[in-house]
């Protein structure tokens, strides 16, 4: 049950949710470190004007500015192929608008690439990872403004040049498809349509500001692969995406239609004008029905065009399903909407696991765009505890991660081509959802608590040597 040879496994991680160091080397203010703690229950809040006395998680999150040679360290232990990490934006550029970078950024992430090399771990870097500049937020609304175009094309030749040559690997932004919900518009987009405290998850939403911020979005992404294939012929750029696998609640047609509809505009929309260059025809009925209007300039279609990414990755966690029923109500933790399959067991945060429609996903991403598939996210959300022996004895873990590895394989028998995968959050992190520490993924139990309170300390939990023997065999021991 080996992968194909040469399978990059590994772990992924972003800026805002484990660097912390949030003032440190000239950094500039993120839209998350305006966003304070929260919990599965009571939504994080945004807060323009910090408040004192209020804990901010990215603040800190698990100090991997001062530690990444450690946690690096960590990752060569369990064998790691492939590290994917985020460039925090206002470490590159404070306010996001500057000409010039800021070196002490790219110093720091030159000095953790080389890090990563040292030990044979191929960097997989995303560009922009839910981390807008703040200053970028107040000036133009984030993404809503096309002016956004060209700052991120100056942040992408400032990383492009520098880390020629030693990174390969590059995604444009992350889960691009989350703007196509309103907990996007901020996340994703740094669009706050009223500069106010308000809860993160019931946001003043704009729905055609958020479809103008992706059209610039996708502008910026064809540019930048453009831009990456002329610094380096082999530099490769990605597209990734939100896989939110859904199926018909039932055989009613009308079901079906509705689970249509859904998969379309989150699975399908975005990566299908960045893997085909061009918007589907099946958005236009979506525009028209919401009555939304993107502006585009002239030669927009010919840079969509001109610009389609090299492969295609995305995260996967969960599915749900669709109906047509109004009486039915939304599953726990569905923040992207659906309801329960009640084929399904679900997680703490109500997640339904669903290691076969990974499988099932897989196929069908293969089928619609035939590019090489990474899945760069998934994993298993859950309230971890130290023993009084002192060790994290995560068997659920495993049994998610084992699960998902097999229908993998599944899906490279079935013909998909998977060049690798890189489970969320492999050491803990500051959950981007609902701001919590509590919430943990990692195969690397973190001293770091919702109050506030830990030192920082690292400690392997019994699903790292899992880990380790999964990546040494090349995914044949699952045991």
């Amino acid at each position: 049950m080996s992968f194909p040879k040469g399978f990059y496994w590994g772990g992924a991680t972003a800026a805002n949710q484990l660097e912390g160091g949030w003032q440190e080397g000239g950094k500039g203010v993120s839209c998350p470190d305006i966003c304070t703690g929260g919990t599965a229950t009571v939504s994080k809040r945004i807060t323009p004007v910090l408040e004192e006395g209020t804990f901010y998680p990215s603040h800190d999150a698990i100090d991997h500015y001062h530690r990444y040679k450690e946690d690096i360290a960590l990752f060569a232990q369990m064998g790691f192929k492939m590290y994917r990490f985020s460039i925090a934006w206002t470490r590159i550029f404070p306010n996001g608008d500057e000409e010039q970078p800021n070196e002490e950024g790219l110093k720091f992430y030159e000095s953790l690439i080389d890090e990563c090399l040292k030990y044979g771990i191929e960097p997989m870097v995303t560009i922009s990872h839910y981390e807008v500049p703040f200053h970028l937020t107040k000036k133009w609304n984030g993404w809503a403004d096309c002016r956004m175009i060209d700052c991120y094309l100056n942040f992408c030749k400032a990383i492009f040049t520098r880390y020629k040559g030693k990174v390969k690997y590059w995604l444009t932004f992350n889960e691009i498809n989350s703007a196509t919900t309103p907990m996007g518009g901020f996340l994703s987009q740094g669009i706050l349509n009223e500069i106010k405290t308000m809860d993160f998850m019931d946001q003043v939403d704009n729905p055609n500001n958020r479809f103008q911020g992706l059209h610039h979005q996708f502008v910026a992404s064809a540019l930048a692969v453009k831009m990456a294939h002329e610094i380096d012929p082999n530099y490769q750029v990605g597209c990734m995406q939100i896989m939110a696998t859904s199926y018909a609640l039932t055989c009613n047609p009308e079901d079906e239609i509705v689970n249509q509809q859904k998969g379309h505009l989150m699975n399908w929309f975005c990566s299908d004008v960045q893997c085909r260059g061009k918007y589907p025809n099946y958005i236009k009925r979506y525009f028209k029905d919401n009555n939304i209007t993107v502006h585009m300039e002239p030669g927009d279609d010919d840079i969509l065009a001109a610009g389609p990414v090299d492969f295609y990755t995305c995260s996967y966690y969960m599915s749900n399903c669709q109906t047509a029923d109004k009486s039915k109500e939304s599953g726990k933790g569905n923040i992207l909407g659906g309801v329960p399959n009640p084929y399904l067991k679900a997680s703490d945060w109500g997640w339904q696991i669903d290691p076969i429609g990974l499988r099932y996903s897989l196929n069908e991403i293969w089928d619609r765009y035939q590019k090489p598939i990474f899945v760069v996210e998934n994993g298993l959300g859950a309230y971890d505890k130290i023993d009084e022996d002192g060790k994290v004895r995560d068997d659920y873990r495993i049994d998610y991660l084992r699960s998902h590895i097999q229908q993998m394989h599944e899906a490279v028998l079935d013909g998909v081509d998977l060049r690798g995968y890189t489970p969320w959050g492999c050491i803990d992190l500051v959950s981007a959802s609902t701001g919590e520490m509590a919430k943990r993924y990692g195969f690397i139990f973190v001293e770091r608590y919702d109050d506030g309170t830990g030192d920082f300390s690292r400690r392997k939990k019994e699903s790292f040597y899992w880990y380790k023997k999964v990546i040494e065999t090349n995914g044949e021991d699952l045991d």
